[in-house]
């Protein structure tokens, strides 16, 4: 049977959604303030995300629940490898580590690939539907606040096979609906999706602390004192 998994989704991700909004890392960030060393950080966890979940994915491409939803022209982990070359230079390879909450959210990507490989779903929904919608209006302020020029720095954000996100977008969620899952399944990837905020809102968490050193303390709260009502994107999944 098929249920409409992507509304599901949606629906059943939205405090989280707004949560993460009104991270401290992500406010300020929407409020065109970004410092290099702090996102420089998040890319090089983000390296290790999704080169955990492309691996998997591509190991499981056949999988009954998995392939529809297979598609290649999302992979993010060489985009993310052209950023980082940039931000630590041509060495990087020897100078970027995983962080321990970065780690444990790589973990956890491997341990349902080997266990409920269903749940990957809800990896896949969280981090690329938010890379197609908001990570566009964070590639903009990335561009503006870091005084890059336009494609340095910023590989993460650009699909090249994908001449139309919203089409693109519509496609995907459509997938997401035709998916052979019965109802219970489907709440346990609503439910892991909330995980996958999760997991994302502690990598934002363990940043603030740089970005708080390098800009001040007053400054860091009077661009997070206001909670926003979750209309902005944050480059996860909305």
């Amino acid at each position: 049977m098929s249920v409409n998994l992507a509304t599901m989704l949606k629906e059943g991700t939205k405090k989280s959604h707004t949560m993460a909004e009104n991270m401290g890392f992500i406010k300020c960030f929407l409020r065109g303030v970004v410092e290099k060393t702090s996102y420089r950080k998040l890319a090089a966890n983000l390296y290790y995300v999704y080169g955990a979940m492309e691996a998997e994915m591509e190991r499981l491409k056949d999988h009954p629940v998995l392939a529809p939803v297979y598609f290649p022209e999302l992979n993010r982990k060489a985009a993310l490898e052209q950023d980082l070359a940039f931000y630590y230079g041509p060495q990087w390879q020897t100078e970027v580590a995983i962080s321990p909450v970065g780690q444990a959210y790589v973990d956890r990507i491997r341990e349902i690939a080997n266990e409920r490989p269903e749940l990957l779903v809800a990896h896949l929904y969280t981090r690329y539907l938010g890379d197609l919608s908001g990570g566009q209006i964070l590639k903009k302020i990335a561009v503006t606040a870091m005084k890059l020029e336009d494609g340095e720095g910023t590989a993460f954000y650009e699909f090249e096979q994908i001449p139309d996100e919203k089409a693109f977008k519509t496609k995907y969620r459509a997938a997401m609906d035709a998916l052979p899952v019965d109802q219970a399944t489907a709440d346990a990837i609503v439910d892991e999706a909330n995980a996958a905020f999760g997991m994302n809102m502690k990598m934002f968490d363990e940043l603030e602390g740089n970005l708080i050193k390098a800009i001040g303390t007053m400054l860091f709260n009077s661009l997070t004192r206001r909670n926003s009502r979750g209309s902005t994107e944050t480059g996860l999944a909305t």
